[in-house]
């Protein structure tokens, strides 16, 4: 039972948190940064923003 008391314990108090609008707005900043870095390093996408700068490029 001790276990199990520590293991409630545990998810109470990541469940406050999630809850917390201050933990969700780091998160959201973390999630956004850190999308924005791994699109660039994904081919397929880094493929398409080459494309649409060569685009914008021969515009100029």
């Amino acid at each position: 039972m001790t276990l199990l008391d520590a293991i409630l314990h545990a998810m109470l108090a990541v469940n406050g948190f999630a809850t917390s609008p201050f933990v969700l707005i780091l998160l959201a900043f973390a999630g956004a940064y850190l999308g924005g870095r791994v699109v660039e390093y994904i081919p397929f996408t880094r493929r398409i923003i080459e494309r649409r700068e060569a685009q914008l490029a021969e515009r100029e």
